[in-house]
């Protein structure tokens, strides 16, 4: 199918996040979880109240021996098989995969205890054998539910994280305005092809990506991009799916629908990033084997101990003790729900994150390389002077060639030469075998003749003569001059002027305070750039770049021992953005070349870079003290559990290792739900 409607992409999305992984690929559905839980909890209810806890009888406890024993029993077997079997699927998958953890180490909990307690039923109803300690068939039931519900909790943690993407997808309408043959009708959107012609009327939601044709409108984009203001669209514009119309009714050709539309992607990177596995999570499942392998051998050698020196019931009390406060729970946790917190966030302030190890790797920067057009200026050029350098040709007759050879173009300086053309009404020519010349500018060919559209540093390169001193009379203003060449003969200028973006000081000053330094790599004129290097406080300056060369760069300053966070455009960009530490894409989100960065911004804004330092480091301290938590409390408890302090009178019982690891588990889960982005 090549285009997938948003409602399947709304029924995958929802039923990745319905069915959560219990265990190297084990998964286990949101409602059989949830109603797993409730039966078992109806289950454990009269074995609470017919089986001891921890070996003593509680007020409200009734018995009628032996009955009540073989009651338990079977209702522990129906327990133990049925809400067991998450566990022991999971387990299954592990121990496929030879990677023993969490799953693996809960199923052998409730298996001992679960054995234990039946062989005690076995021994004092009907072998008679005293002394025996009671069975554990409460401890049993308590610990299944509370693994039951600690899943069920992370799930609807999950869920309420994922939201935010599903509210996205939501932002679509149900049916669209097509035009077919001047007649309008409406059809789902499931419907739309790239090339369509729709009509948006006023107050709707635009239906799909896609360009205006006619018509001219203000869009409200700030559920898309999060700008909360409305943008004036006029023909030739750009519109999202999802974005609001307002008072104008325009048509537009249809450029983005199902997965190939903005929302879709959103969806997509956000998907990927919840199911991609970043380095921390890596150590958690690592830490899980180590602890399974640990938590085994204690357990083995506490038991051998203790029925040297005590009894086979002690020891396998014991045993089971050491298993039940090993299961690592929390620890599995303790990251997914901080990645789900984060995401969702992300994702709702207009930070797509591509590869969640880059949100790790921030506290390391000690470099913020930097693209200027577009990226720390506005990049909305503006004609402040063109001139001819030969007598046949006018200062008119450069700009109407120059606004000719950069029709169809979007690139800023094509946008300055064509708006400056259109004011002074020049009648465009046409040209033919039009192509972009990497990192040089383009070429095209009038009547005839080959020109081309080149930079200062071409003509260096190349040895054609002209007039420098007008050229640093105008890049010493801040302007980027670009030339008309033919026939090796330079036949005249343009030069224009481009405004910096009121956020990029901010930008600047944020991260020299984090103790990062700004370095601006430019395709420009070193006088140009100077002029905006100056302005914003950046130091480290390198222009007249090509692509290749702001890749060569990064790399440099990598392999000084730097790390390197690379912001760019996305696209002229994506050399270096691909070998930075940290690839940033800040664009409009529908233009930018994504598959080259790590993390790309939708808003044009570079404050969005400065929630995305913040919103990393907030993202890994929470991920660090959920991983402490969740591993460190079994550093004390197993031991513990194990006997150590026996000899003072102390030994850990398994329903109070139950008890501290569902504790555990709320910590975690509250810790990972307390995540904010804050500067």
């Amino acid at each position: 199918m090549d285009h997938m409607s948003m409602d399947g992409m709304v029924a995958n999305h929802k039923m990745d996040m319905n069915d959560m992984d219990m265990g190297n690929g084990q998964m286990m559905h949101m409602g059989n979880l949830k109603l797993k839980f409730w039966v078992s909890l109806v289950l454990t209810l009269p074995i609470i109240i017919m089986s001891p806890m921890m070996g003593m009888r509680l007020p409200f406890q009734i018995t009628f021996q032996p009955w009540s024993d073989y009651l338990v029993a079977i209702l522990g077997t129906v327990l133990f098989i049925y809400g067991g079997q998450p566990f022991f699927s999971g387990a299954k998958g592990e121990l496929a995969n030879r990677k023993p953890a969490m799953m693996t180490l809960i199923a052998m909990g409730i298996s001992v205890a679960y054995v234990y307690s039946i062989y005690a039923v076995i021994a004092n109803d009907v072998l008679h054998v005293t002394p025996m300690v009671t069975d554990f068939f409460w401890e049993l039931a308590t610990l299944i539910d509370i693994m039951l519900l600690g899943h069920w909790i992370e799930m609807n943690t999950v869920m309420s994280a994922g939201s935010a993407v599903d509210n996205l997808a939501k932002l679509l309408p149900s049916t669209a305005h097509k035009l077919i043959n001047g007649d309008v009708q409406d059809v789902a959107i499931a419907q739309l092809i790239n090339g369509d012609h729709v009509q948006v009327r006023a107050g709707e939601k635009i239906p799909a990506d896609g360009q205006i044709v006619s018509g001219a409108t203000s869009v409200n984009e700030a559920m898309v991009t999060g700008e909360a203001r409305l943008v004036e669209k006029q023909v030739k514009d750009q519109v999202v799916g999802g974005s609001v119309n307002g008072e104008g009714t325009f048509e537009m050709t249809v450029t983005g629908t199902g997965e190939n539309g903005y929302l879709a992607q959103v969806m997509q990177l956000v998907s990927d990033a919840q199911a991609a596995k970043s380095s921390q999570e890596n150590m958690a499942d690592r830490v899980a084997g180590y602890l399974f392998y640990a938590a085994l051998t204690v357990a083995i050698v506490a038991f051998v101990t203790w029925l040297l020196v005590g009894n086979l019931a002690l020891a396998l009390s014991i045993a089971v003790t050491v298993l039940v406060i090993a299961c690592p729970h929390a620890l599995g946790l303790a990251i997914p729900l901080v990645v789900a917190r984060s995401t969702a966030i992300a994702a709702g302030h207009g930070l797509l994150i591509r590869n969640r190890d880059a949100m790790e790797r921030v506290n390391q920067l000690n470099y913020a390389l930097m693209d200027k057009t577009g990226t720390l200026t506005a990049g909305n050029f503006k004609v402040a002077d063109y001139q001819s350098s030969r007598d046949q040709f006018q200062a008119n007759d450069i700009l109407r060639l120059m606004a000719s050879l950069e029709t169809g173009s979007s690139h800023p300086l094509a946008v300055g030469i064509l708006t400056a053309a259109k004011a002074h009404r020049l009648t465009l020519i046409p040209v033919t075998d039009s192509h972009q010349i990497t990192g040089v500018g383009l070429s095209g060919q009038i009547d005839g003749t080959t020109y081309q559209i080149v930079s200062a540093a071409y003509l260096d390169r190349e040895k054609l003569t002209y007039d420098r001193a007008v050229f640093e009379r105008l890049a010493g203003a801040g302007n980027s001059v670009s030339y008309l060449v033919a026939d090796g003969q330079v036949l005249g200028y343009v030069a224009q002027g481009d405004q910096i973006k009121p956020e990029s000081k901010h930008l600047i000053a944020q991260l020299k305070a984090q103790n990062i330094t700004p370095v601006m790599l430019t395709g420009d004129n070193p006088q140009s750039a100077q002029v905006v290097a100056d302005q914003l406080g950046i130091t480290a300056v390198h222009a007249s770049l090509l692509p290749e060369d702001k890749a060569k760069l990064v790399k440099r300053y990598q392999d000084d021992g730097g790390h390197v966070m690379m912001i760019g455009d996305g696209v002229n960009d994506a050399p270096s953005l691909a070998q930075a530490d940290i690839g940033v894409a800040i664009g409009s989100g529908t233009d930018v070349a994504i598959d080259s960065a790590d993390v790309v911004l939708v808003k044009s804004n570079p404050d969005d870079v400065v929630d995305f330092l913040a919103l990393a480091r907030q993202t890994t301290r929470k991920m660090t003290q959920n991983l402490w938590w969740g591993a460190g409390y079994n550093v004390i408890t197993i031991p513990l559990a194990a006997g150590v302090l026996a000899p003072i009178g102390f030994l850990l019982n398994p329903m109070v290792g139950a008890v501290v690891m569902s504790l555990s588990t709320v910590i975690v889960a509250i810790n990972a739900m307390t995540l904010r982005l804050k500067n």
